[in-house]
């Protein structure tokens, strides 16, 4: 999985449905998307996703997240690329190599 990780850096085109005025996507929901984007990007699941913050919904933002897969623990970041009413795209760019 980690040789997959590096060589798959890139999962684009995601989409999280957000709700309220606010307009961010929850840490928590942001994972899971994370986690599941990765998953069909890969072929198999991380071990764990972990953001400490919501995304909020405008186009640029970023958040900085971790994952870990095979004892090895990545950063990565969530760029959102549109929004649509309700719906935010984002895409995800794990880093190259593991944190030290």
């Amino acid at each position: 999985m980690t040789r997959r990780l590096t060589a798959v850096a890139l999962a684009a085109g995601l989409t999280v449905a957000v709700t309220g005025c606010t307009k961010s996507v929850p840490a928590n929901d942001l994972e899971k998307q994370v986690k599941s984007g990765l998953t069909k990007s890969v072929g198999q699941a991380p071990d764990s996703v972990d953001c400490p913050k919501d995304l909020k919904g405008k186009v640029g933002a970023t958040a900085r997240c971790t994952l870990k897969a095979e004892g090895k623990t990545y950063g990565l970041t969530v760029t959102v690329t549109s929004v649509d009413g309700g719906k935010v795209k984002f895409d995800i760019k794990v880093d190259d190599s593991p944190k030290s």
